[in-house]
């Protein structure tokens, strides 16, 4: 992902490396921020607060080897914190308009082409129900393609949690498609 030799430069304080480490890992952070929170503009505001808390704390990293895992623990705990703000706001439910545009949607045999706000949408209804573990481990795991080494180090769960809460992430969204759809 990065090279170590780079983060070790800018853990050194040098400005303008760490503007090139902010292009390399940015895509990642908004990745996965965008898939738990579901809105783009939300995303966006988690990745500039995750790079300004990397810059902050770079550090104090053990290792550049650790970087990556680093990055997505602190990405994911800032969805953590959106999802806690947006949870104490009244949240929208989707109609049955909505379900039937997101059936006609995954019909279609050029569904690669939906757009973010649309993706958004689908990620969120099909996510909504679930507890924040639940999504965080569904994202990485499903969306991210992380490895449950990968997921435990992000997110401090044992592996048997992580199974456990995969399992009924998925069985939620299918019981929801199957639903709907």
């Amino acid at each position: 992902m990065v090279d170590p030799g780079l983060i070790e430069e800018c853990r050194n304080g040098n400005l303008q490396n760490f503007r090139k480490l902010i292009g390399i890992s940015s895509p990642f952070a908004f990745s996965v921020a965008f898939r738990m929170l579901g809105d783009e503009d939300l995303a966006k505001d988690v990745v500039q607060e995750t790079m300004i808390t990397v810059w902050e704390k770079l550090k104090r990293i053990k290792s550049a080897e650790s970087y990556k895992t680093w990055l997505y623990r602190i990405v994911v705990n800032k969805c953590y914190d959106q999802m806690r703000m947006k949870k104490r706001h009244i949240e929208e439910r989707a109609d049955d308009k909505t379900w039937a545009m997101i059936a006609n949607h995954f019909s279609e045999k050029n569904s690669s082409a939906l757009d973010n706000r649309e993706t958004a949408m689908i990620i969120n209804l099909l996510t909504e129900k679930l507890s924040p573990r639940q999504k965080s481990v569904f994202v990485l795991s499903d969306l991210e393609e992380m490895t449950p080494e990968e997921i435990s180090s992000i997110t401090g769960m044992s592996r048997r949690n992580i199974k456990a809460n995969l399992h009924y992430a998925r069985k939620n969204i299918g019981a929801m498609l199957e639903k709907y759809l």
